[in-house]
Protein backbone atom coordinates (compact mmCIF):
# COMPACT_ATOMS: atom_id res chain seq x y z
CA UNK A 1 0.00 0.00 0.00
CA UNK A 2 1.20 3.50 -0.75
CA UNK A 3 1.60 6.23 1.84
CA UNK A 4 -1.71 8.02 2.54
CA UNK A 5 -2.89 11.06 4.50
CA UNK A 6 -6.28 12.70 5.03
CA UNK A 7 -7.11 16.17 3.77
CA UNK A 8 -10.27 18.24 4.14
CA UNK A 9 -11.44 21.83 4.27
CA UNK A 10 -11.83 23.57 7.60
CA UNK A 11 -15.47 24.53 7.98
CA UNK A 12 -14.78 27.85 9.71
CA UNK A 13 -12.79 29.42 6.85
CA UNK A 14 -12.49 26.88 4.01
CA UNK A 15 -8.72 26.44 4.43
CA UNK A 16 -7.14 23.22 3.17
CA UNK A 17 -6.13 21.18 6.22
CA UNK A 18 -4.45 17.85 6.93
CA UNK A 19 -5.22 15.44 9.74
CA UNK A 20 -2.27 15.57 12.11
CA UNK A 21 -1.47 13.77 15.37
CA UNK A 22 -3.92 13.78 18.29
CA UNK A 23 -6.84 14.21 15.85
CA UNK A 24 -6.01 17.87 15.27
CA UNK A 25 -6.00 19.59 11.88
CA UNK A 26 -3.05 21.50 10.45
CA UNK A 27 -2.61 23.74 7.43
CA UNK A 28 0.91 22.35 7.08
CA UNK A 29 1.28 19.27 4.91
CA UNK A 30 4.39 18.24 6.85
CA UNK A 31 2.26 17.78 10.00
CA UNK A 32 -0.02 15.18 8.38
CA UNK A 33 -0.33 11.81 10.06
CA UNK A 34 0.69 9.09 7.60
CA UNK A 35 -0.89 5.69 7.02
CA UNK A 36 0.84 2.73 5.44
CA UNK A 37 -1.83 0.02 5.70
CA UNK A 38 -5.58 -0.48 5.66
CA UNK A 39 -5.94 -0.42 9.46
CA UNK A 40 -4.13 2.91 9.67
CA UNK A 41 -6.20 4.44 6.86
CA UNK A 42 -9.39 3.24 8.56
CA UNK A 43 -8.25 4.93 11.79
CA UNK A 44 -7.48 8.17 9.94
CA UNK A 45 -10.86 8.18 8.22
CA UNK A 46 -12.66 7.43 11.51
CA UNK A 47 -10.92 10.41 13.16
CA UNK A 48 -11.84 12.57 10.17
CA UNK A 49 -15.49 11.54 10.37
CA UNK A 50 -15.55 12.50 14.06
CA UNK A 51 -14.28 15.95 13.03
CA UNK A 52 -17.08 16.18 10.45
CA UNK A 53 -19.62 15.31 13.16
CA UNK A 54 -18.08 18.02 15.38
CA UNK A 55 -18.41 20.48 12.46
CA UNK A 56 -14.66 21.15 12.31
CA UNK A 57 -14.07 20.06 8.70
CA UNK A 58 -15.99 19.15 5.59
CA UNK A 59 -15.39 16.49 2.92
CA UNK A 60 -12.34 14.63 4.26
CA UNK A 61 -10.67 12.12 1.96
CA UNK A 62 -7.48 10.11 1.58
CA UNK A 63 -4.72 11.22 -0.76
CA UNK A 64 -1.52 9.55 -1.91
CA UNK A 65 1.77 11.11 -0.88
CA UNK A 66 5.41 10.22 -1.35
CA UNK A 67 8.22 10.81 1.08
CA UNK A 68 11.50 12.24 -0.18
CA UNK A 69 14.33 13.78 1.84
CA UNK A 70 12.26 13.48 5.02
CA UNK A 71 9.38 15.52 3.56
CA UNK A 72 6.04 14.36 2.19
CA UNK A 73 4.74 15.54 -1.15
CA UNK A 74 1.28 15.02 -2.67
CA UNK A 75 1.13 12.87 -5.79
CA UNK A 76 -1.87 14.14 -7.75
CA UNK A 77 -2.07 17.44 -9.61
CA UNK A 78 -5.15 18.56 -7.67
CA UNK A 79 -3.43 17.89 -4.35
CA UNK A 80 -0.23 19.64 -5.44
CA UNK A 81 -2.33 22.72 -6.22
CA UNK A 82 -4.24 22.48 -2.92
CA UNK A 83 -0.97 22.12 -0.99
CA UNK A 84 0.53 25.16 -2.70
CA UNK A 85 -2.30 27.37 -1.39
CA UNK A 86 -4.25 28.24 -4.45
CA UNK A 87 -5.03 28.33 -8.13
CA UNK A 88 -2.61 27.99 -11.00
CA UNK A 89 -3.33 31.51 -12.23
CA UNK A 90 -2.29 34.77 -10.65
CA UNK A 91 -5.22 36.01 -8.52
CA UNK A 92 -6.00 39.65 -7.83
CA UNK A 93 -3.80 41.08 -5.09
CA UNK A 94 -5.00 40.02 -1.65
CA UNK A 95 -7.46 37.40 -2.91
CA UNK A 96 -5.62 34.24 -1.85
CA UNK A 97 -3.04 33.33 0.71
CA UNK A 98 0.09 32.33 -1.15
CA UNK A 99 2.13 31.79 2.00
CA UNK A 100 4.32 28.75 1.38
CA UNK A 101 5.32 28.47 5.02
CA UNK A 102 2.40 26.07 5.47
CA UNK A 103 3.63 23.52 2.92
Amino acid sequence: MSLKIVTANRLRDGAVVYLAGSARWSERLRDARRATDAAETDALLAAAERAVAAQEVVAPYLIDVVQADGTIHPVGTREIIRASRGPTIKPPVGSFRQDESHV
